[in-house]
Formats: structure tokens, sequence, C-alpha cells
């Protein structure tokens, strides 16, 4: 842990109890949890003085200490306010792959806004399964995420040409095996304003593509 990234928080907890945490932030992310059931914003630090990764309400926080002046760079290191992530037209590169089809797979996602600027990242080992499933698995999971970001428009960008042009409508969903999430994607797509699908070459896809190979190379 980096020292000079703790801060100090005034929070009341679910209980009402109100005292100071001292904390190293990762992330401000929306959704919900367990102690937090209704969908909010949320800040995932590591409580220093349990040692563990906790989630607090960012609705809670009743003040902030400990935020340095970097002198080197002339910037502040700060916890991003929610309107950070308030972006509701984003790009989504998804991969999901197997090794040995059907075999080990995982997926991965990236969610970046218009600027090329990385949102959020996440991977995730699905056992065993086949490559167009994983396929499939992280375009839906990708969708949930920006779902959760309260995005409004998303360009999906994917190497997978079969599962694009399926969505497009081009190619017909033939194997009765991806029918239901084909279904469950379907059913996401008026969630948003507008929806895009692109087809690139694996060179272009390369953050989903490697959050799915490190996945499989931790199992």
């Amino acid at each position: 842990m980096n020292e000079n990234k703790h801060l100090t928080i005034t929070y009341t907890n679910w209980k009402r109890e109100t005292r100071e945490r001292v904390i190293e932030p990762i992330k401000i992310w929306y959704g919900s949890t367990r102690w937090h059931p209704d969908e909010q914003w949320l800040l995932k630090a590591i409580d220093i003085d349990k040692g563990e990764e906790r989630d607090f309400a960012m609705t809670q926080i009743g003040g902030i200490e400990g935020m340095q002046q970097d002198k080197s760079t002339n910037t502040a290191e700060t916890i991003a306010s929610p309107e950070t992530y308030e972006v509701k037209e984003v790009k989504l590169f998804t991969d999901g792959g197997s090794r040995g089809n059907p075999g080990p797979s995982a997926i991965g996602f990236a969610v970046l806004d218009m600027a090329d600027q990385v949102i959020e990242t996440s991977s995730r080992y699905l056992g065993i399964t086949t490559n167009n499933q994983a396929e499939y698995q992280g375009l839906k999971e990708g969708l949930e995420h920006c779902v959760k970001l309260q995005v409004q428009t998303v360009h999906v960008h994917m190497d997978s040409l079969l599962v694009v042009n399926q969505l497009k409508g081009i190619y017909k969903v033939k194997n009765r095996d991806l029918w239901p999430i084909y279904d469950a994607i379907k059913e996401l797509l008026p969630v948003f304003k507008d929806v895009t699908f692109t087809h690139v070459p694996r060179e272009l896809n390369k953050l989903a593509d490697s959050m799915v190979n490190e996945c499989l190379d931790a199992q």
C-alpha cells in the first residue's frame, strides 16, 4: 500500500454510526452490494484499519482529508467526483475465448469514453464453454455494465464477425445453445438510446483480448 494515497473520510454507515475511516481509494463505480441494495454511486477502497476492500456509499461520505498537491506536476491527487463517470456515449470492446472449443473459457471487456480513455475493465473465468458462447457472454456482461453506468449510446467493437453479423441480423443464429444469451442481449438493447456493432481485427481489440488470456493463464 502507498501511504501517500491514504485519505481520511468521515463516513456514516448503515447503522447511522459516524466515524473517521482511513482508506486507499481504488475506483468510483455505480451499482449495488449486499449492504447497499439500491443502485447508487459507490467508492471502492481499501479500509486500512480492517485491511480489506470495502464499498462506501458516496452520499454517506461527509468529508475527505489528506489530498496532497503534487508539486512536480502541479496537479492534485483527488477522488474523482461521480460526474466524472457520467459518460453518455462510450466504446465497448469485448472478447471471449475458449481453449479447446469447448474448453476452459473466459471473457474480458473494456468501456472507453469517446476520447479512448478507459473507464472500466473487467474479466471473468467462465469454466468450460465454446468460443462463441464466451464471445456472447463477454458482450452481455459488457452491456450490463453499461446499463449500470447509465450510458445512453454504446459503440460495440468485437473481433467475432459471426456475433456481430448475427446481432445485425445478417446471419441467423442456428446454434440453439446460443439462443438464450442472444435473446438476453436483444432484450438489453432497447435500454439504450442507440447501440452499434462493429467488427474489428484482433489487433484492434488487444485490451479485451489480453484480459481474456490473462484470466485463462491464471487458472
